[in-house]
């Protein structure tokens, strides 16, 4: 799940949560949510977690839906899912409203905290 987000963030995805949402579901367990600001950022981000988990734990989503539209993309990894908005629709499903009694898990962006690093620098 870890790996996924910071995948995620490699490609400038905004607003990274992820829910612990195995008490009130029994189909996953974790739901990971971000987004991007474009259709074609959303398809990058979902390709770029698809690639990494493929390649460093060698799992491959089970179910992809979304992608065409590049509007709200999941990945079905059972164990855990991961959605990809674009901002605009993020903002309309509002999951984390819907999943709000579901436990946050902390997630420490490497991505924005190199970018904090190189801010202070200058």
């Amino acid at each position: 799940m870890q790996a996924a987000a910071v995948a995620a963030s490699s490609k400038k995805a905004e607003s990274i949560v992820i829910l612990d949402v195995s008490k009130q579901l029994v189909i996953t367990d974790h739901f990971l949510i971000c987004n991007g600001n474009t259709d074609r950022q959303v398809k990058s981000i979902a390709d770029e977690v698809v690639k990494v988990l493929s390649t460093e734990s060698g799992v491959k989503p089970f179910r992809r839906e979304g992608e065409r539209e590049g509007r709200w993309v999941l990945l079905d990894y059972v164990d855990f899912v991961v959605h990809v908005f674009h901002k605009e629709d993020r903002e309309y499903y509002d999951l984390e409203r819907l999943w709000s009694d579901a436990p946050v898990i902390e997630f420490d962006d490497p991505w924005e905290q190199a970018d904090e690093r190189s801010r202070a620098a200058t």
